[in-house]
């Protein structure tokens, strides 16, 4: 007799959630927390957010979590505090100090350096991150007390401004960068090329893809409407073995932004109900419309109320390369 597939536990729910992330929080806790707050089925995040940073954590549930990579692709924005004088071993305040100086640089001779860390830049991830060196993560190897040498690579960074600098100390900036672009590493390097030593003390991400400031909900909110919305289980429901905690999801999953939010900066296929069923099934389309384009590399489809699928339109076809079957 066929044994049958264990049921998955939790909601099967679809969405994100941007989750403004709280500082000393590591970002696989949050997803932990976000997963049984909800009670969800899948659950995963859009790029890690170091524990000493705060701000955007793009939290995916169910079909969502097939849109991550589009928006780990995406261009982030961070608002980032360098204090002058003080390089530290892990390019923020976590580190002992290895280099320092009394030389502080001018408003002037800061923004006169910023074009040069403006495009195509090289840069080295500092020691202190998560680039792996034959199989080992750099920080599990620097904690080791092993010396780690990270070659330089290329990342591109869009954006770089001088916001503020309130005191002769500090300096406040704004970068709007690529994947894989390492803030501390820029406050380093800044403050190497400025000859007076630099790390981060403060760091909050402010954008990730398609999602805005806006869009950031405070973990304490999220929890303050769960405590509202739950239920104490009675006598009677105790007696009778119930362990299940009672819950109205509603209030909470209002929070929840559709999975194709994720997919802005891709062509929409919007289908009728007969042309949703068959790439469902995993049938290709055709596209009608005098709009309709005859190629695209990368396009999504959206029917029934709901993302379809994932795909390409050649020749004027829709062709469907990964389907989303959830409803949520």
């Amino acid at each position: 007799m066929a044994r049958r597939g264990k049921k998955p536990k939790g909601r099967p729910i679809n969405g994100w959630v941007i989750l403004d992330k709280p500082k000393g929080m590591g970002s696989t806790d949050c997803v932990g927390k976000l997963k049984w707050l909800y009670f969800a089925q899948k659950c995963g995040h859009a790029g890690t957010l170091d524990p000493l940073a705060s701000g955007m954590l793009p939290i995916a549930f169910g079909d969502a979590t097939k849109t991550v990579p589009y928006v780990m692709d995406g261009r982030k924005t961070y608002r980032f505090t360098v204090r002058w004088g003080i390089q530290t071993s892990t390019d923020d305040t976590e580190g002992e100090a290895i280099e320092t100086s009394d030389a502080r640089p001018s408003r002037d001779a800061i923004r006169d350096l910023l074009a040069d860390y403006t495009g195509e830049i090289e840069q080295v991830p500092p020691a202190f991150s998560a680039i792996k060196i034959g199989g080992e993560r750099a920080y599990d190897l620097a904690r080791s007390g092993e010396t780690v040498e990270i070659e330089s690579r290329v990342v591109t960074v869009h954006r770089l401004d001088l916001v503020e600098a309130p005191d002769a100390d500090t300096a406040v900036f704004e970068a709007e960068c690529g994947k894989g672009t390492y803030v501390r590493a820029i406050a380093r390097d800044l403050g190497r090329d400025l000859g007076c030593f630099g790390h981060v003390t403060d760091l909050r991400r402010t954008a990730v893809g398609a999602f805005e400031e806006a869009d950031m909900i405070p973990l304490d909110e999220l929890l303050d409407v769960a405590d509202e919305n739950r239920e104490e289980l009675t006598e009677e429901a105790i007696e009778s073995g119930a362990k299940a905690r009672i819950m109205d999801f509603g209030p909470l999953d209002e929070y929840l932004i559709e999975p194709e939010a994720a997919l802005s900066d891709l062509y929409e296929v919007m289908l009728s109900d007969d042309q949703a069923a068959r790439v469902l099934s995993g049938n290709s389309v055709l596209l009608k419309g005098r709009d309709a384009p005859a190629f695209c590399e990368e396009a999504f489809a959206t029917g029934h109320g709901r993302l379809i699928a994932l795909g390409a339109v050649e020749q004027g076809s829709f062709h469907p390369k990964r389907v989303f079957g959830g409803r949520g």
